[in-house]
C-alpha cells in the first residue's frame, strides 16, 4: 500500500509508519515540526520529510489511505486536498483496527496502568520468543520500536489510550478496536478538557466494555470500585474474570512477589506495579502462557520508559522520574516510593503540566497526593497555563487544592533548578514526577550532582 501520514512526527504516528515501512508499505509524511527521537528513527529509516509544513501536492490520486494525527488542524491543507480525491482517512486507532481484523485483538484500558502492563505482556512474550504484534505507549527494553505490524502473527496486543482519535474522529482511541480480550485497569477521572464531568469520564469505559466481541473477555481489577462496577453492571455477552494486588513483602529495598515456588525477587515495585502484574499474568495466561513460565520472565522486568525508572543511586540516595501526572498516579507513585525506601527521606517533586492539572476547577482532586512524602514540591508554569488558554493559576489555589501547610510552590524552572540541586540528598529517594521537563532540567545533571 502507498500511505501517507499528516502529522507523521507524533510519538505514535512515527512508530506507526515504521512499521509499515517495515512490514514493506509505501510510507511518507508531513508535519510542521519533529522533535528527537521521533526525528532520528525517521531519518534513519529515510522516511524524515525533506521539508517541515503541509503540502497539499504530495497528495495524489495514486495514495492508497491517509493516517492523521492528532496534531493536525481539521483545515489542513492536506486533509482537505485528500478529502477532494476521495482517498480513504483513517484515524491512528481506525488504521490499526483495519490492520488487526483477522487477530486475536488483546486491548488493556484503564485510567492507569496501561503502559506498565501492555509493557510487562509484551516482555513475557519476548522472553519466551513468541511473536506478537503490538502498540505501546513507551519505549521498551529490547524493542526498536514502539509499533509492530505483521501479516502472520495471530495475537495483536494494544494500549487503549481514552483520548480521542483524530481531530476529525472525536471517539475514545479505545472503542476503535473491538477486543476479543480485555483488560480494566482503573478509573480515575482524567482528560478534563475532553471530557468535563465525572460521570462523562466514567461513560467511556461502559461504552468500550460493549465493545467487546461477543464471547470475548474482560480482566478487570476489583479492588477499583469504579471499576468493579462498571464491569458488573456489563450485560455484554462476555466473561469477567476479577483480579486483585498478590502478596508480596519488601526486604532492605527488594520487593519480594510471593509465588507457588516460593519468595521471588523483582525489579519492579509499589503496590499498584504489583497490581498491574497481575493483570498481565492473566491476560499472558488467555494467550497461552502458564504461570511458571510467567514468573520466570516477569522477574527481569525492569519498567517501561518513564514510568519509575531509575536516574540515579549511590550507596544513601536514589532517584526516580515518573510519567505520574493524574491525581491517581502521583498519589500511588509516591506512596510506592516511600515504602519501598521507608527509612528515607522522601522529596517528592510533581509538575502541573497537562490541560487537566493546570485546570484550576480539577486542582481539588490533588488533596492529599504528596502526603507520603516527607518534602512536597510543585512546580507549574504560568506560561504554559497561558499556551493553553487556561484562566490563570495562583500559588494560594495550589497551596489550598493539595491541603499541606510545608508544601513548596515553584513557577521559575531556575528557582527549581536551585532548590534541587541545594538539597542534602544523604539517606534521601528523590521522586520527579511530569510529563515534561520542568521547564527545561537535564536528568543528566540530576545524575551528576546525586554523585
Amino acid at each position: 500500500m502507498r500511505i501517507h501520514f499528516i502529522a507523521i512526527g507524533g510519538s505514535a504516528m512515527h512508530n506507526l509508519a515504521i512499521a509499515l515501512h517495515e512490514k514493506g508499505d509505501h510510507v511518507t509524511g508531513s508535519d510542521d515540526e519533529i522533535f528527537n527521537p521521533s526525528k532520528s528513527r525517521l531519518e534513519s529509516r529515510g522516511l524524515l520529510p525533506e521539508k517541515y509544513g503541509w503540502f497539499p501536492e504530495k497528495i495524489t490520486a495514486e495514495i492508497d489511505a491517509v493516517i492523521l494525527g492528532m496534531h493536525a488542524k481539521a483545515d489542513n491543507p492536506e486533509l482537505l486536498k485528500a478529502k477532494d480525491l476521495g482517498i480513504t482517512i483513517y484515524s491512528y486507532p481506525e488504521f490499526l483496527y483495519e490492520q488487526s481484523k483477522n487477530k486475536t485483538r488483546v486491548v488493556i484500558g484503564g485510567s492507569h496502568g496501561k503502559t506498565t502492563i501492555t509493557s510487562m505482556i509484551l516482555h513475557v512474550m519476548h522472553y519466551h520468543n513468541k511473536e506478537v504484534d503490538y502498540m505501546v505507549g513507551a519505549q521498551l527494553e529490547g524493542f526498536d520500536v514502539m509499533v509492530k505490524l505483521t501479516h502472520e502473527n495471530d495475537f495483536i496486543v494494544l494500549e487503549g489510550d481514552e483520548y480521542l482519535s483524530s481531530p476529525l474522529d472525536r471517539r475514545p482511541k479505545f472503542h476503535l478496536y473491538k477486543p476479543n480480550i480485555a483488560l480494566l485497569s482503573g478509573i480515575a477521572w482524567d482528560h478534563i478538557n475532553v471530557f468535563p464531568t465525572y460521570e462523562n469520564y466514567v461513560s467511556q469505559f461502559e461504552t468500550f466494555l460493549t465493545q467487546i466481541t461477543d464471547g470475548g473477555a474482560i480482566i478487570y481489577n476489583e479492588e477499583d470500585p469504579e471499576v468493579k462496577k462498571v464491569v458488573e453492571a456489563s450485560e455484554s455477552l462476555i466473561k469477567k474474570y476479577p483480579y486483585q494486588t498478590p502478596e508480596y513483602t519488601i526486604e532492605a529495598g527488594e520487593t519480594l512477589l510471593k509465588t507457588p515456588e516460593g519468595p521471588m525477587p523483582i525489579e519492579v515495585f509499589g503496590k499498584h506495579n504489583l497490581n498491574n502484574l497481575e493483570g498481565a499474568r492473566w491476560i499472558c495466561q488467555l494467550m497461552g502462557v502458564d504461570a511458571e513460565d510467567f514468573y520466570e520472565a516477569i522477574a527481569t522486568f525492569k519498567g517501561a520508559s518513564k514510568r519509575l525508572e531509575k536516574i540515579a543511586e549511590t550507596p544513601t540516595s536514589i532517584a526516580y522520574k515518573d510519567f505520574a501526572h493524574s491525581p491517581s498516579k502521583v498519589k500511588a507513585t509516591t506512596e510506592a516510593l516511600k515504602q519501598q525506601f521507608p527509612d528515607r527521606k522522601l522529596i517528592a517533586c510533581l509538575e502541573l503540566h497537562t490541560y487537566s492539572s493546570l485546570n484550576p476547577e480539577f486542582l481539588n482532586e490533588y488533596r492529599g497526593t504528596l502526603d507520603a512524602a516527607d518534602s512536597a514540591v510543585v512546580f507549574y508554569s504560568p506560561h504554559a497555563v497561558m499556551i493553553k488558554k487556561l484562566e490563570e493559576i495562583k500559588g494560594e489555589q495550589i497551596d489550598k487544592a493539595f491541603d499541606r501547610e510545608d508544601l513548596v510552590v515553584f513557577t521559575n524552572p531556575a528557582d527549581f533548578k536551585t532548590y534541587l540541586f541545594t538539597q542534602d540528598f544523604d539517606n534521601t529517594s528523590l521522586l520527579l514526577m511530569s510529563s515534561g521537563n520542568y521547564g527545561g532540567l537535564d536528568f543528566e545533571d540530576v545524575k551528576k550532582y546525586m554523585k
